[in-house]
């Protein structure tokens, strides 16, 4: 599989530029069967100030364009993420669409962040892991903070992930984490892990990039700077249970301490 993760910073305050902004990134992915965005790309995830007028339900505008971009690159796209409106609540959600444009997964992020962030506040949090089938493997998702809860992704290995997908918009000066949080989380559950994070400025926070693809062993296959970029990596369902057989530490678990 050729996964792709674009690297964009906002067009802050012009929603319509930053979508037409996405759309060329994608179109220009040529032969990627994976194509993976940041966490809320759209808005800006420091744009607090526009949570509520820049939500939007599943028949908005973002996912209209996704529907499309999929539709044309023929891969599948993971759509970064976008603040949801159902009813009164708002959530920061996910979607994984086919390459006809179908919905196959909808993830809403689960720990969302308080630390300087009005997250916490203004959105309502996910309850529900979530895995995708494809003929790739299956993907398991996750967003940005979610990092910091390796339950989440054993969760996801317990329900047959081979691959993580994690959008995410990390900011400066946190860069040391980022880049240990997607290797250890792709190794300790011999899994792939890539990533799309957002670059660039978003109101007062500078975007710590380093998108990346990291194998079951912990290695980055490819990585970016803090620049706009797409990140492109080759990966093989094979080499999970290969490092899984050869290397077989997930065998060695002790159940009864989960519960």
């Amino acid at each position: 599989m050729k996964s792709a993760s674009i690297q964009i910073s906002v067009v802050e305050g012009d929603k319509a530029a930053t979508l037409e902004k996405a759309a060329a990134a994608i179109a220009a992915c040529s032969n990627a069967d994976l194509i993976i965005l940041p966490e809320i790309w759209n808005i800006g995830f420091m744009s607090f100030d526009r949570y509520d007028t820049g939500a939007e339900d599943m028949d908005g505008p973002t996912t209209a364009m996704l529907r499309q971009a999929a539709r044309d690159s023929g891969a599948f796209v993971h759509g970064g993420s976008f603040v949801e409106k159902e009813g009164d609540k708002l959530f920061n959600t996910s979607l994984l669409l086919s390459p006809d444009g179908e919905i196959l997964a909808k993830y809403r992020k689960i720990h969302l962040f308080g630390y300087n962030s009005l997250e916490t506040r203004l959105l309502t949090p996910g309850d529900r892991v979530v895995v995708a089938d494809t003929p790739f493997g299956k993907m398991g998702m996750a967003t940005c903070f979610d990092l910091r809860f390796p339950e989440l992704f054993r969760a996801m290995t317990d329900l047959g992930a081979e691959y993580f997908l994690v959008c995410s918009a990390w900011p400066y000066p946190r860069i040391e984490p980022w880049i240990m949080l997607n290797r250890v989380r792709a190794l300790e559950n011999q899994a792939y892990l890539i990533s799309a994070n957002a670059c660039g400025m978003n109101g007062a926070s500078q975007m710590v990039g380093h998108s990346m693809a990291v194998d079951p062993w912990g290695t980055i296959l490819a990585g970016a700077g803090d620049t706009e970029m797409t990140v492109e990596a080759k990966t093989n369902r094979d080499k999970v249970s290969d490092a899984r057989r050869t290397f077989p530490g997930l065998a060695g678990r002790r159940n009864f301490l989960t519960t």
